[in-house]
């Protein structure tokens, strides 16, 4: 067994400072105990930054690491504890799928929860964790596990986990109602590359539009390398492919509110049940259906997640000078630009942006790539041409 080692750690401050008493003063004469002279022989107040770390045990992996710190806690190997893994968060609730078959409505230990981290939650779906059952099939979560396949995105400032230890996601888009847009699926395939998860593009409703139209969306993200699936949840159009596609594979179904997600796996598995809702005619928009994340595991093998609906997908913790590397068809110009710090937005001398004048860069894909390295979640792009 691999030797412990102790680890300070930073903990969140999950409480403001008092109100200030003003009156000591008054009450201290009112009461006469002026007269008793008190001695100052210990502290009374915090010892600086001491009082915001606690020292925990910690079994492996580099202090201050993101995918290390949720390890910071006492080892799985008590034999109290059963490995388990999350199904879904209900607030403050994880429902955790345990090694003996059954489900606990699991709280996460308070300590877990103080330690400082980016992350709006630091138990999220998909995580592999030990717990200590309770009674009434119930338990308290001590220990998630490293994490590895992460689908994240930024929410209100903070790391927001979609899901965990994925293999792959399917980017779910509809063809119309809502319109499709190409932007979000750049985004989409940025954070699948980042997360370490392989990606694959689902164009769903092609019952509502005319195929041939669409076929040089779908020959450029072939080329891309990104497997790309026409489908309909409706007719059952391209359901077979997608099926071989997932099994045996952990596998999160994520994309804007009603794209057909929930749709595309009640076709790909009948009887999974999940509620479905329609576009809205006012604004075009999808009505949120599905309101939590969850895991299902299919019959045929293997896992899949639905997940709610997005409005905005915005990168996390993505530097601008990061963001040329998920731009796999800008390569072979980058050694044209005549400086080497290049950003490829208002330098004279640059080969990207003569690659896009030469159209041998995709217009499209280069707004999508300034409006990720300028951060702006919902800039306008040039319809699909």
């Amino acid at each position: 067994m691999a030797k412990k080692k102790k680890n300070r750690v930073e903990l969140r401050k999950n409480r403001n400072k008092p109100a200030r008493i003003n009156d000591w003063t008054q009450s201290f004469q009112d009461h006469g105990f002026a007269e008793e002279a008190t001695h100052g022989g210990e502290r009374v107040r915090a010892k600086g930054d001491l009082s915001r770390k606690r020292t925990v045990m910690q079994d492996g992996g580099e202090p201050g690491k993101s995918d290390a710190e949720p390890t910071s806690m006492p080892s799985g190997e008590n034999k109290d504890f059963l490995r388990g893994r999350v199904m879904r968060v209900h607030g403050l609730i994880c429902v955790v799928a345990g090694q003996d078959g059954k489900e606990y409505k699991c709280r996460t230990r308070r300590l877990l929860k103080s330690l400082l981290t980016d992350g709006r939650n630091i138990v999220a779906p998909g995580d592999q964790v030990f717990f200590r059952p309770s009674l009434n099939d119930e338990g308290f979560i001590e220990q998630v596990e490293p994490r590895h396949g992460v689908l994240t995105r930024e929410s209100k400032g903070r790391e927001h986990v979609l899901v965990a230890n994925v293999d792959q996601v399917v980017i779910v888009m509809a063809l119309v109602e809502p319109d499709l847009k190409p932007h979000l699926i750049d985004r989409y395939l940025a954070s699948a590359e980042q997360g370490g998860i392989r990606p694959i593009l689902c164009l769903n409703k092609v019952d509502l539009v005319d195929p041939a139209e669409y076929q040089p969306v779908v020959g450029f993200y072939s080329q891309l390398g990104v497997p790309t699936i026409l489908a309909s949840a409706e007719t059952g159009f391209g359901v077979e492919r997608l099926r071989r596609l997932l099994k045996d594979r952990q596998t999160v179904f994520s994309g804007q509110s009603g794209v057909g997600k929930s749709s595309l796996l009640n076709a790909v598995q009948p009887g999974l049940g999940l509620h479905v809702r329609t576009v809205s005619t006012v604004n075009q928009k999808g009505r949120h259906t599905t309101t939590t994340t969850q895991l299902l595991q299919l019959p045929f093998g293997g896992w899949v997640v639905d997940t709610p609906g997005i409005r905005q997908f915005k990168l996390w913790d993505m530097a601008s000078e990061d963001v040329e590397g998920f731009f796999s068809e800008f390569r072979p110009f980058v050694a044209l630009c005549g400086f080497p710090d290049c950003t490829h937005t208002h330098e004279l001398r640059c080969g990207v942006k003569k690659a896009v004048a030469d159209r041998r860069i995709s217009e499209r894909r280069y707004f999508s790539y300034l409006g990720m390295s300028e951060g702006t979640a919902d800039e306008k792009l040039p319809d699909e041409e």
